[in-house]
């Protein structure tokens, strides 16, 4: 019988800011139409906003421990906090695309630090009962993902501004921050010692496989969440507003995919639930895609979103412990390919739908996933022959 983890102030601090996070990451895709209309931007420039703050990921990724050690896991957490705050004012204020996107890379080197910090001390917290804690985690996180673009629309029809929804991200730090300060006065405990991996032996073959499935599956789901508002859009001809309101159904899906999936991987493998997540996102992709009518796309959104949501914390389970003894190097490499795949891909596709439409760049989304599947394919036979 499994004991209840005890929440404590440091824990549900740890829950919001990286709900927080997740809300603010996810409302640069709903936001992009609008940006695109009032700066004039390409599809390409606007993609920039996405690829500044993937660009601050991979710093942080790199050199945050540089930070993270000196400042410790309270501190680490609110300055990313109060990082996105600022830049969350600055994009908010901002009226040219240098602003606008100099406030996303903000956002990104500063804010991750939140997404660097939170599965550390939660590990440290709880020990063995991490997995508890970082599932509770994630669950929070992606519930603050599927508010994100309904608060951009609701905000864009009933304030007929979308800068407003910007206001809640300029907020919330400081009402979190008066809402804990006298409960939260001292740092977790025991206290984060070392981000850096230093020195470790080389990682396995197979790591690298599960590395760039990993780099592969973030391309597909960070595409899907950037340019989705746009593609409805266009495709299926729907206001800027209800565009970004369907983007929560992708994120839905993901919701309930990773639910399902925590209680299907006691009883199948972790290789399995990939193949079988794969199928099902490339199903529903190619309905999205090709899709004329809004409700058979966004029925096909909605269950691409559920068979991308565990392709993430699968491949990433399958590559830490495809590493043995250097799980922790693992892990930073895996962030790395996070990174890196959000911030090439969604500009490869932002540069693509200027040349020939979105509709057709879309397709770099359904060439990826055959990539992944193929890669899935070859991988696991070569597991097999030793």
């Amino acid at each position: 019988m499994s004991i209840p983890i005890i929440r404590n102030q440091h824990t549900w601090l740890s829950y919001l800011l990286l709900a927080f996070y997740g809300y603010v990451l996810n409302s640069l895709g709903s936001l992009t139409p609008f940006l695109m209309e009032d700066l004039n931007l390409s599809y390409t420039v606007s993609s920039l906003h996405f690829t500044a703050f993937a660009a601050g990921i991979l710093l942080v990724g790199l050199v945050g421990h540089l930070l993270i050690v000196p400042l410790g896991g309270r501190r680490s957490l609110w300055f990313g906090a109060f990082g996105i705050s600022l830049g969350a004012l600055m994009l908010l204020a901002g009226r040219t695309p240098v602003i606008t996107i100099s406030a996303a890379f903000l956002m990104g080197v500063i804010g991750s630090l939140i997404l660097a910090v939170v599965p550390s001390v939660l590990s440290l917290q709880y020990g063995e009962q991490r997995a508890v804690a970082l599932s509770e985690a994630n669950v929070v996180a992606s519930l603050a993902s599927i508010f994100a673009p309904l608060m951009v629309g609701w905000f864009a029809a009933f304030t007929g501004t979308w800068r407003s929804v910007l206001a809640l991200a300029v907020a919330f730090p400081v009402l979190l921050w008066l809402l804990l300060r006298k409960n939260v006065t001292k740092d977790f405990a025991p206290e984060i010692k070392s981000a850096n991996p230093g020195r470790r032996s080389s990682l396995p073959w197979i790591y690298w496989d599960f590395w760039s499935m990993l780099l592969l599956a973030v391309a597909v789901e960070f595409c899907m969440v950037f340019w989705s508002a746009n593609y409805m859009e266009t495709g299926f001809g729907l206001e800027k507003t209800a565009a970004a309101q369907w983007v929560s159904l992708f994120l839905l899906g993901m919701i309930l995919g990773r639910l399902a999936g925590s209680r299907l991987v006691g009883r199948f493998s972790a290789q399995r639930l990939v193949f079988a997540s794969l199928l099902l996102a490339s199903a529903g992709f190619l309905l999205y895609w090709l899709a004329r009518s809004p409700l058979l796309g966004v029925a096909g959104l909605f269950l691409t979103g559920l068979g991308v949501a565990n392709l993430y914390p699968m491949l990433l389970s399958l590559a830490i412990g495809s590493a043995g003894e250097a799980a922790d190097q693992a892990s930073a490499r895996a962030t790395l390919a996070s990174g890196f795949a959000i911030l090439s891909l969604p500009l490869l596709l932002g540069r693509l739908a200027d040349g020939m439409g979105i509709q057709t760049a879309y397709g770099l989304v359904g060439v990826l996933l055959v990539v992944l599947l193929t890669v899935l394919s070859v991988t696991v036979g070569k597991m097999r022959t030793g």
